[in-house]
This record gives structure tokens, sequence and C-alpha cells, in this order.
């Protein structure tokens, strides 16, 4: 019996969504789950760790990166560089870890193509208003940068449609909820059971 592969998740959303939070309380509470960890040339946020929140790089050194072919995929966003290696994601899948990505609907695009069987859910808030005044809240941007988001939301969220699954962040617990229902539901697909229960499976149908 060959070992199971892990599972891909693509989890995108529009700046604010809370996203990242959801994520990161979804890998807390379920087992065999991690996050790949992006690269990016930003500048570090207070709190942020290293190889943690992302692998940070000068704008050289990713390039260098493109150049050799060592990412997923790649886009540049609000001027800066964001990236998934290939390491990234292949080395914890082969040993049957499930990974999630959080990436936008660009990079959400080339995974699809190259993995056709990774999950893929988008998060929205529940109304505009709301996602305005979470991007106020966390007091990091000025004005002008609110409205650039908001417009920028409006982009990623149009393509939603291209998602399997749509979670609404209005309520956080049951937003968390739906997220685990998701990875749950797909671990119980018969495929996924017979490769991690096969010899169990095995003796319960054995005459």
């Amino acid at each position: 019996m060959s070992a199971a592969r892990g599972d891909c998740y693509v989890v995108s959303a529009p700046s604010g969504a809370g996203k990242t939070s959801l994520v990161r309380a979804l890998v807390e509470t379920l087992d065999r789950l991690t996050v790949s960890t992006s690269h990016t040339t930003r500048p570090r946020r207070d709190g942020e760790v290293e190889g943690g929140d992302y692998h940070f790089v000068d704008v050289s050194g990713f390039e260098q990166m493109i150049d050799r072919g060592e990412f997923l995929e790649h886009a540049r966003v609000f001027g800066n560089y964001y990236g998934t290696s290939i390491r990234a994601l292949e080395t914890p899948l082969a040993a049957g870890t499930d990974v999630l990505l959080e990436i936008d609907w660009q990079g959400a695009r080339r995974i699809r193509e190259l993995f056709p069987d990774c999950v893929s859910v988008f998060i929205v808030p529940p109304s505009v208003e709301e996602l305005r005044q979470r991007l106020v809240a966390r007091g990091r941007d000025d004005p002008a940068t609110i409205e650039l988001r908001m417009r920028e939301a409006a982009l990623e969220m149009s393509h939603y449609g291209e998602y399997d699954y749509l979670v609404v962040n209005d309520l956080f617990e049951l937003a968390l909820q739906d997220l685990q229902a998701i990875v749950r539901a797909r671990r119980l697909r018969t495929a996924a059971q017979r490769l991690r229960r096969g010899a169990e499976l095995a003796r319960l149908v054995a005459p």
C-alpha cells in the first residue's frame, strides 16, 4: 500500500478579509496541516518572524530565484514580489502533510494549472462597509492606501467564481468551522481513506 500524499489547499481573499487569522486558527486546530511559507520582498512588519510569516528577501535575491526556476508561482502586488517556492510545497506533500497556500487569484490560477486536484477556497467579508472598517481598524495604512486596497479588493473578489468554495467571514468562529469542514470532508474521501486505512479496511471486509 503506497503512502498517502498530502492535499494542496489554496486560500485567497482581499486584504482585510481576515484570511491570515483564519488560516492560523485552522492550522492550530487540525493535525497534518501546514502553511507554505512564501517569499516576499516587502519589508518585515513588527512581530513578523523570518521563516514563519514569510521568507524575506531583497528584490535582487527574489529575481535570481525566478531566473533559477525556483518558484511555482510569483506575482507583484502593491509594488512587492510574492512567490511560492517548489520546495515549500512539494516536500510536505510528499511526506503526507496537507499544505495550505495563501495567495492571490493570479497565483491560485497558476497552482490549479500545476495541481488540478488542489482545493481552492475564497474568503470574503460580509460587506464592503465591513471591509473598509477592518482596513481602517488595522491602523497600518493612510486614507489613500486604504482606497487603493478597496479598489484592489474589488478586483480580487471579482474572481471568486473560479474557486471551489466560498467562505463569508462575518463571525470568525463560524468561518473557521466552514474551513474545518472543507478539510475534514476532503480527508473522508474513499480514495484518501483507502490509502490511510488500507490495512484496517482489508480486515473489515475479509471473509
